[in-house]
């Protein structure tokens, strides 16, 4: 083999990706099509909206955090959405409705409690009159 030979020759290596290389470059791609195909979350939107919705009245006063944070993150996720980052909308959508769901709970819970002091309260004063005296 002649200097000109070995010269092409070593050219032609030279320009060949590694096999690590080349391994590293098809799970780049590969990553980057995946990331590309995800589906945008219209439904896990739609249902964060309306959880959201759903809890804005009593929940709101009786769980502002909650809400707050549900409201936050509902924004968050439609500002992801917009910018067409979909897995991180389709997660911060799931977290904005299981915060909403969150402030229902909680709302239901302190009316459940009011309305269970109110019997208690009224069981009392029913004790209270039986157990008067007649005069």
């Amino acid at each position: 083999m002649n200097t000109t030979d070995r010269t092409r020759l070593s050219q032609r290596l030279a320009f060949r990706p590694s096999g690590m290389g080349l391994m590293l470059a098809t799970a780049s791609l590969a990553v980057l099509s995946a990331c590309a195909s995800v589906p945008p979350p219209t439904a896990q939107m739609a249902v964060a909206r309306a959880a959201v919705e759903r809890a804005t009245g009593p929940a709101a006063a009786e769980a502002p955090i909650e809400m707050s944070a549900a409201r936050d993150k509902l924004n968050r996720a439609n500002t992801a959405f917009a910018a067409k980052d979909y897995p991180l909308a389709k997660r911060l959508a799931e977290e904005a409705e299981a915060e909403a769901t969150l402030a229902e709970a909680r709302s239901r819970s302190l009316r459940s409690g009011r309305a269970l002091n109110e019997v208690r309260d009224g069981i009392r004063m029913l004790r209270e009159e039986m157990n008067r005296k007649p005069m």
